[in-house]
């Protein structure tokens, strides 16, 4: 009688307790059936969230300078950030389009007649060398992927636009209310408030590393690559030091997708001089920039590890689109970090 009264007490007692916890489980999970829909439906726009948090992270320092300590309005002052960061990535779509015009004039008024006249390029470059690399076979499927890939940049271009104006819509909101953000998601982040600090600094520290380290790396192996071509004697030498420098956000092998193509076919043209010469200044002088870069401006900036940006990278263009550069090496090392605050969170105090 005594254990039979003792068991009903214990099921008394832990009855509401089960209750709880029942509830809890069920409005959690009706809380992440929401928010996952809601990704579901704004997936599309996802980079321009991403991006309006990016320009957060980096403008708030600043703007919070001029608002709460120079006394600024706050909606003018979002206002003129807005404009700066508009006009920053308009100028270098500018750049690039006057930059390209001349060699995609061509190309953009007769496709057929540019094709044709690489084909017979390729042909004449390939009877030289007495090797087949290339079928007019495959000239043909990758004009057919080439008229797709357009027609697909079409549409990214509409993508582009729509995100962008979401970009700059969040991004206003975000820098006129971001103390009040900030304090609620304190406040509601269910962590300890070192954790949550911790949280906060990790991610202001990656993504500025990542958004201000990653291009500043490009820019450098750009114009390194520009003088390279320029000293060998390479036609159109801005044109491919530019392009080097977008492909330069690959990490290890992004260079190479432009030089190494440029010295083979230096080699087969017979400029046997200094397509040699090319060939070694990209291998050890533009690859070793890439390398020392990273060890100095990503460590200086956010110690980011150079694993942690090549994987980073590839999961991120997966999953983010091209903001992925920024997000994807925040994201595994969220993973690492996150391991640590649930150590602290649950293992450390069930030990203790």
């Amino acid at each position: 009688m005594i254990f039979y009264g003792y068991v009903e007490n214990e099921f008394m007692i832990s009855a509401p307790q089960f209750n709880h916890r029942i509830k809890q489980i069920l409005l959690l999970s009706l809380l992440i059936l929401m928010i996952f829909l809601v990704i579901k439906e704004l997936y599309i726009f996802l980079p321009g969230l991403l991006g309006a948090l990016t320009l957060y992270i980096l403008g708030r320092n600043s703007y919070f300078q001029l608002v709460y300590h120079r006394k600024w309005r706050k909606g003018w002052t979002a206002g003129l950030y807005l404009l700066v960061f508009f006009l920053l990535p308009a100028s270098i779509v500018y750049f690039t389009f006057s930059l390209l015009q001349k060699q995609l004039h061509p190309f953009l008024t007769d496709p057929t007649a540019m094709f044709e006249k690489a084909k017979e390029v390729i042909n004449s470059v390939q009877q030289k060398a007495g090797v087949v690399l290339i079928s007019t076979d495959t000239l043909s499927e990758f004009q057919k992927r080439i008229s797709v890939l357009l027609a697909r940049l079409v549409n990214n271009t509409l993508n582009l636009l729509a995100n962008q104006a979401i970009l700059l819509f969040v991004l206003y909101y975000m820098l006129v209310q971001g103390k009040e953000i900030e304090s609620y998601l304190a406040r509601t982040i269910p962590l300890k408030k070192t954790d949550v600090k911790l949280l906060a600094k990790e991610t202001k520290r990656l993504v500025k590393a990542s958004a201000l380290g990653i291009p500043l790396i490009s820019i450098i192996q750009g114009i390194t690559a520009t003088i390279g071509y320029f000293i060998f004697g390479l036609d159109n030498y801005v044109l491919w030091g530019f392009l080097t420098g977008i492909f330069a956000f690959f990490p290890v092998v992004g260079t190479m997708i432009i030089w190494v193509p440029l010295v083979i076919f230096m080699y087969m043209e017979g400029d046997t001089w200094n397509a040699t010469g090319l060939f070694f200044y990209s291998l050890i002088i533009t690859g070793n920039i890439d390398y020392i870069s990273r060890i100095t401006i990503l460590k200086k900036l956010g110690r980011l590890h150079p694993v942690v940006t090549v994987l980073g990278v590839i999961v991120g263009l997966g999953l983010f689109g091209f903001i992925g550069f920024i997000f994807g090496p925040l994201l595994l090392t969220y993973i690492a970090l996150i391991f640590k605050i649930y150590i602290n969170e649950f293992v450390e105090n069930n030990e203790g």
